[in-house]
């Protein structure tokens, strides 16, 4: 398959686009990123790929639009079935989109109450986003990856998420790795998978990137 057939409308510094492409590497599949400038003026391939939100990712695969990160890696993974990035059972595949959606409804807004700030950061806001990350290390237990012994489906959405920890971690006053041992020894072992590290920014230009758009919605 070429290049040309797979197109994610891409965001350097968006853990949601990192998610498509990871996944996308996780199955040896090459696609070409198109970067869309989502401050100065979106595409009008994404806005008519994605009218009802206007974000991205967008994966386009042979022309037809997909979007929302969590459905695109459900649809490559259904697509193209090796390696599987779900349990084979039905109970492991539900309780993999049970944490999927979990990590979606929590961990991204528990990140942006801290970045989002202004003055110092609400004890709250740092209690949650840990808690948070306790569960997640409950529901990771003694294995390597979420799926067991392989890197799979929660693996790409959890991950993706974590690129602005170090942005986080600078604004809140605190690291994962002494609030959350087992979550932080989980990030590193991801990070070192080819198909992640290749994927996952630089930690200070995401917080560059923090500052930078937090100067632009007013709060410092």
């Amino acid at each position: 398959m070429s290049k040309a057939d797979l197109v994610i409308l891409d965001c350097w510094v968006s853990p949601f686009c990192m998610r498509v492409k990871i996944a996308l590497n996780e199955k040896g599949l090459q696609y070409e990123a198109r970067p869309e400038d989502l401050f100065g003026g979106k595409s009008e391939l994404l806005l008519n790929s994605n009218p009802i939100y206007k974000k991205v990712p967008v994966f386009l695969h042979d022309g037809k639009p997909l979007c929302e990160s969590t459905v695109i890696v459900n649809y490559i993974d259904e697509t193209w079935s090796s390696p599987p990035l779900l349990p084979p059972c039905s109970y492991g595949r539900a309780q993999a989109h049970f944490w999927a959606d979990y990590i979606d409804k929590k961990l991204f807004d528990a990140c942006g109450n801290i970045w989002r700030s202004k003055g110092e950061v609400p004890v709250e806001a740092k209690t949650e986003f840990i808690s948070i990350l306790k569960q997640l290390e409950g529901a990771l237990g003694d294995k390597d990856y979420f799926n067991g012994a392989t890197f799979g489906f929660v693996d790409i959405i959890a991950i993706a998420l974590t690129s602005w920890f170090f942005a986080v971690e600078k604004i809140g006053g605190f690291t994962v790795a002494d609030e959350c041992p087992k979550f932080s020894s989980w990030m590193k072992r991801c990070l070192k998978r080819e198909s992640v590290a290749k994927v996952i920014p630089d930690p200070e230009k995401v917080y560059e990137f923090v500052l930078m758009f937090r100067k632009m919605l007013g709060i410092d």
